[in-house]
């Protein structure tokens, strides 16, 4: 049996952490649909990458250039047109699952993670712009997202809630989820087809605490707070999913918010490069992965159970930061204001990448 084979049949997908037009228009995607992957993430930082590196878009920039297009509404035609061919290709797996996978996530620009409204606003109306059934609009679980979560899901859209770093955003993630189902219900409409899930981020969280733990004389517990905190989420990921609110949706035809783990590229060398891919398989989740993490899975990772852990040893593990001084909400919370701060500069970067382009085709254009 497949590797990827193997850990859906124990209850977890495997989706790709990356877009790049080479890699949809160059075969690579088919090939790793073929070989077991079921979905695609993307953020603004991939997209940064993708369209300032090489030469697989200045076709296109300076196509859209001559038609009068520049700055944002340039760099959206580009992301658009990828993310509506990654959600071509994966639609015969979305359509084959039932609507379970399949799914290609693109967010909603950083620079709107703190205002609701304008949220719900962008979320609708690049979801009417890529006009596939198998995306997912990303929004951050910071408080703006979380209001706008539930309207956005209430218009009809899958969800794909990110920067989720501790219990707390997760358990409102959730709660939004589930407000967002009932809203629909009180609506008339009916739950079947819709999708959500919960991006969770590992990695970053042991490259901030490792540091702290090595200085306070506690390196035992370096590179395993991550894992950890990852662990007593799924627990409450558990719990909420015997809820009766819950259940009442489930007997509507709601569909589970997976809980997607993100983030789980290696950072220190000195790890296994599938730490956080073989210490997080379990039912119910999504792991997205960036390809070299997932090229390393693929040649000598687990697929093995890893969840649910003795909750005693992850509780142990998170008790012994308070013990030591280390305030885990407080880290976490810088987490994900940084994570919104670092899309945000590669978004800002990537709109000059592509001004940069621009001018530099015009005049070849032009000739």
């Amino acid at each position: 049996m497949k590797k990827m084979a193997e850990l859906l049949a124990r209850g977890q997908s495997i989706w790709i952490d990356y877009i790049e037009r080479e890699f949809i228009t160059g075969g690579r995607l088919a090939g790793l649909i073929g070989a077991g992957v079921r979905g695609l993430t993307s953020n603004p930082a991939i997209f940064q990458k993708a369209i300032s590196a090489g030469k697989a878009y200045d076709a296109e920039i300076a196509a859209l250039s001559a038609r009068g297009l520049t700055g944002a509404p340039l760099y959206e035609a580009l992301a658009i047109a990828d993310i509506r061919a990654a959600a071509d290709a994966f639609r015969p797996l979305y359509e084959s699952s039932a609507g379970m996978d399949g799914y290609v996530s693109l967010e909603v620009s950083p620079a709107l993670a703190h205002e609701a409204e304008k949220t719900i606003l962008e979320a609708k109306r690049l979801a009417a712009a890529v006009e596939r059934p198998n995306l997912m609009i990303k929004i951050p679980a910071t408080p703006a997202g979380i209001i706008a979560i539930p309207e956005v899901v209430a218009a009809g859209i899958s969800v794909n809630a990110t920067l989720i770093f501790n219990t707390r955003h997760y358990r409102q993630v959730a709660e939004a989820w589930f407000t967002g189902l009932e809203m629909l219900l009180a609506q008339g409409r009916s739950l079947p087809g819709l999708s959500s899930v919960a991006s969770f981020f590992v990695s970053r969280l042991d490259t901030k605490l490792d540091p702290l733990l090595a200085a306070r004389g506690f390196a035992q517990w370096q590179g395993k707070m991550a894992v950890a905190n990852a662990a007593a989420t799924y627990d409450l990921f558990l719990e909420l999913h015997r809820s009766p609110r819950w259940q009442r949706l489930a007997e509507k035809g709601a569909r589970m918010q997976r809980l997607l783990w993100a983030s789980t590229g290696t950072k220190n060398p000195r790890y296994s490069e599938t730490l956080y891919v073989d210490d997080l398989i379990g039912t119910g989740t999504v792991n997205t992965i960036p390809p070299a993490t997932l090229q390393a899975w693929l040649d000598h990772g687990r697929t093995a159970a890893a969840l649910p852990v003795n909750p005693a040893l992850s509780s142990a593990a998170l008790s012994a930061l308070a013990e030591i001084g280390i305030d885990l909400d407080g880290a976490t919370e810088e987490l994900q204001q940084d994570g919104v701060a670092a899309f945000a500069g590669s978004f800002a970067a990537m709109l000059t990448s592509v001004a940069d382009k621009e001018k530099s085709l015009r005049p070849a254009h032009s000739s």
